[in-house]
């Protein structure tokens, strides 16, 4: 079976995604060495599996250790993720870079619209003084396709970064700042904004910067500091192509073709049911060509509407730039 872009990003319903998911996971479970390994080491017939409970997910510590890799075409860029000094990066080769790209394009679309409405303002020192980061790919692109003047990047400049927030403000710009947390929290230390209309994303992190917060807290402080009524967050991982996005509240959406499931602490093979807390699993179709079901080291629970909450990490996880706050 050859799958296409379009078989991926045009999936609407839950029936579709589940044939779409089922098909993928054929493929890869063939396909994937390690998966395949991973896979037959659990005693699981890959050709037994009919529905998307019995899909096993790889941890995604294989990341670190090993070439993830479905497809046979050759690596177009290598994702790698942040991490303190002496630890092991996760490496997400991706054989094919326009899935990513379409990925968080159409989800951009259908989470806030045409991207030609908006200024993208981006804070993100730690991210771009290092080489390989999948946020900093796409944050570049949003830049260039807002075909704003004023998008950009503000590294430390502060001043530079208020000037443009009271110009776009007075210009009634549609508007996202894109920062990492400690960022923009040494922003409003400086500063304060009284700015309703802007989307502030926060994407996790403190990066050994400061001393980690609850998201309670955190919001409580970017709100007032800012002038916004709700904080945005992003839910994404250097071995996802696709992102979830929560709009306040630290309650996140997916596009639909990702979906989260919650797996049992004790018995990692086994899903639980929406409302309790446990791992979180990731179903990411756009992660074609590599493996789109992936063991997270983060807990969480959905809720009944089927949107998720991230609520922590595994006791023993690496510590990470993605979006993660322990509550």
């Amino acid at each position: 079976m050859n799958l296409t872009a379009n078989d991926i990003f045009s999936v609407k319903s839950t029936d579709a995604f589940n044939a779409l998911a089922l098909s993928i996971f054929k493929l890869q479970a063939q396909n994937c060495n390690v998966y395949r390994e991973y896979i037959f080491h659990l005693g699981i017939d890959a050709d037994e599996v009919s529905e998307i409970a019995q899909i096993p997910f790889l941890p995604i510590s294989f990341f670190k250790s090993h070439s993830i890799l479905s497809s046979t075409d050759p690596v177009e860029i290598t994702f790698s993720s942040s991490g303190t000094t002496g630890m092991v990066q996760s490496s997400h080769h991706v054989t094919n870079v326009k899935l990513y790209e379409q990925s968080y394009l159409q989800a951009f679309a259908e989470f806030y619209g045409n991207i030609t409405e908006y200024c993208f303002l981006a804070l993100l020192p730690s991210y771009q003084q290092r080489a390989g980061s999948s946020l900093i790919y796409m944050v570049n692109d949003l830049i260039e396709k807002s075909r704003h003047p004023q998008s950009g990047y503000f590294l430390y400049n502060h001043d530079e970064l208020l000037k443009t927030l009271l110009d776009l403000k007075s210009k009634k710009q549609k508007t996202v700042l894109i920062g990492v947390t400690y960022a923009l929290l040494d922003f409003i230390e400086q500063f304060e904004i009284d700015f309703p209309e802007l989307i502030v994303m926060e994407t996790g992190g403190m990066k050994g910067k400061r001393k980690e917060m609850v998201r309670e807290e955190l919001h409580e402080q970017l709100t007032k500091g800012l002038g916004v009524k709700a904080i945005h967050s992003e839910y994404g991982m250097t071995e996802l192509l696709s992102q979830a996005y929560s709009l306040g509240e630290g309650i996140f959406n997916c596009p639909s073709w990702m979906q989260v499931l919650i797996r049992d602490t004790n018995d990692p093979l086994s899903l639980i049911a929406n409302g309790r807390t446990g791992g979180i699993n990731v179903i990411d179709l756009a992660n074609l060509n590599s493996c789109s079901f992936i063991a997270t080291q983060d807990l969480g629970r959905i809720n009944p509407d089927q949107s998720f909450e991230v609520l922590g990490r595994f006791d023993d996880a690496d510590i990470r730039g993605c979006n993660l706050l322990v509550q």
